[in-house]
């Protein structure tokens, strides 16, 4: 069985637990703006997803895999009850461990991302990650300097980038590209379930993102009828990043009101 890499903040058991899932390319540190906030009122479980980060690499993705090892790593660590709060990726796979498992999960955050299936949108990004020969890199401006010949943004590549390491005089990155490029249709798909989740559930847009629009509307309310959402005016699919803060104060209002 693949292991899941985690960390725990916080350790007064008096705390209730909030877990924290970052998206596509990412690893648990895209979150840590979140984390450092949550930390004072929560004990804050942060995951790599299954090929990412320093978690193992499975032979085939799927919502239900990675959904049953991070809800196995829950119950390893004795965590009986969550809030469960998810980014983009994360966010479609936090939606899949409160369908299977509605006694963990007390409440349901979703950063901009729906339960829907989408158009492939990272066409640029693999073709700039297949553009780093690692066998041959020689530096991490190197591998900059190939992406920026089909990734315009420079977010982006600094994103990527954090996932390049060096290790024994040759360039890895921490997530599984194959599998991802491979996959990629099956992790754009949409959430499915015979059986709502009943708990309450919070989606947040970012303003400036196209990912949840009001055409998603009608999937979400099948899955998730207990659902509400708001918008954070002035940011992208990053939101998280680029308004912490604010992010933070929406879903603590949120948790508090269904307390």
């Amino acid at each position: 069985m693949p292991s899941v890499n985690y960390q725990v903040h916080s350790n007064d058991p008096s705390k209730p637990w909030i877990v924290l899932i970052h998206g596509l390319f990412g690893n648990l540190d895209n979150l840590s703006g979140l984390r450092r906030l949550f930390t004072g009122q929560f004990q804050v479980l942060c995951v790599d997803l299954p090929d990412h980060g320093k978690s193992d690499f499975t032979e085939v993705f799927s919502f239900e895999s990675y959904a049953q090892l991070i809800r196995q790593k829950i119950t390893e660590l004795g965590i009986s009850q969550v809030t469960l709060l998810g980014h983009s990726l994360g966010g479609k796979v936090a939606m899949k461990i409160a369908l299977t498992s509605q006694d963990l999960v007390k409440h349901l955050a979703i950063l901009d991302i729906a339960p829907v299936s989408y158009s492939p949108r990272h066409d640029k990004v693999f073709e700039g990650l297949n553009a780093i020969d690692l066998h041959h890199l020689e530096s991490r401006k190197q591998a900059e300097l190939l992406l920026s010949q089909h990734i315009v943004e420079s977010g982006v590549r600094q994103f990527l980038l954090k996932s390049l390491y060096s290790q024994d005089e040759s360039w890895h990155w921490r997530f599984n590209l194959n599998l991802l490029q491979r996959d990629y249709l099956r992790l754009s798909a949409a959430i499915e379930s015979n059986i709502p989740y009943p708990g309450p559930v919070l989606f947040i847009k970012g303003q400036r993102s196209d990912y949840l629009l009001s055409e998603h509307k009608a999937a979400t309310l099948e899955l998730f009828p207990n659902s509400q959402s708001k918008m954070i005016k002035g940011v992208g699919h990053w939101l998280h990043a680029e308004e912490p803060n604010l992010c933070f104060e929406i879903v603590s209002a949120f948790i508090d009101s269904h307390t």
